[in-house]
């Protein structure tokens, strides 16, 4: 049996309750919200592997095929998008269904312990339905004056959350999976159904000019261009809130640049 719904319930259950996210120091800025989703997991008793450096996705459960990825958003602050950290957004790796947790708190100092503003658990289908695409790093040898310096092709992703394409979210906890899947819980009730098309062209490759600092992208015609993938947002049935729309990405970045986003 799947362990999202369960583990979705306990979050939102630990919200309500006040449960905070504890910082160890100030300079504990990537793992606070990381240790506080980790509580969840263990307040169900359900065993995960640690989250560590450089592995994908940050938990991943041991006696269910899921895992779970964790970005910790301050509020207010950057909402449009977030740094995927050398991974495609995806539903599907290594054989688990995969899950994003978004979670907002404040951004303004509050000490070392403070609430969880708001929180988005989205099926990773949601943010980006390929899941064929491989990444991997490249480099290129024999770059520099003395032809020994070599350029590491790093690829950092960025994606936009489900709070810039999504009304109603805001101020909320709530869970988007495919329309295919039934909760069969009665605590959860629908707010909203979710469509997202897939786009008539893809981008398969780029050229990087070092001399004139361009990089220029070339496509490639979408063999699934217009398939619609359909997904239904959910709360538990005592804090319904707003129901749950899409929004145009271009009006949710109307006032965030999103040109480049620097690690």
């Amino acid at each position: 049996m799947a362990a999202i719904i369960e583990l979705f319930m306990e979050c939102e259950s630990a919200i309500r309750n006040g449960e905070l996210i504890h910082r160890e120091n100030r300079q504990d800025k990537e793992f606070h919200f990381q240790n506080w989703f980790g509580a969840r997991l263990r307040a169900l008793s359900i065993a995960f592997d640690p989250p560590a450096r450089n592995t994908y996705p940050d938990f991943r459960l041991v006696k269910h095929s899921e895992g779970y990825e964790v970005k910790g958003l301050s509020f207010p602050g950057r909402i449009a998008n977030y740094d995927c950290n050398s991974q495609m957004p995806s539903g599907l790796h290594n054989e688990r269904e995969i899950y994003y947790v978004f979670g907002r708190y404040p951004k303004e100092d509050v000490g070392n312990d403070f609430p969880v503003y708001d929180l988005v658990i989205c099926h990773g289908d949601f943010l980006n339905a390929d899941h064929n695409y491989v990444h991997a790093n490249k480099n290129v040898k024999g770059f520099g004056s003395y032809g020994d310096i070599m350029i590491r092709d790093r690829k950092m992703y960025v994606a936009p959350t489900p709070f810039a394409i999504t009304a109603g979210t805001a101020g909320q906890v709530t869970l988007i999976l495919p329309s295919i899947r039934k909760t069969g819980v009665v605590d959860l009730a629908s707010v909203g159904e979710l469509t997202r098309i897939e786009t008539d062209q893809l981008v398969k490759g780029y050229t990087a000019n070092l001399s004139a600092n361009t990089l220029l992208p070339s496509f490639t015609s979408n063999p699934n261009a217009g398939t619609k993938h359909r997904f239904t947002a959910y709360r538990h049935r005592g804090h319904l809130g707003p129901d749950v729309s899409m929004v145009k990405l271009a009006d949710a970045v109307k006032a965030e640049n999103t040109e480049e986003v620097d690690e």
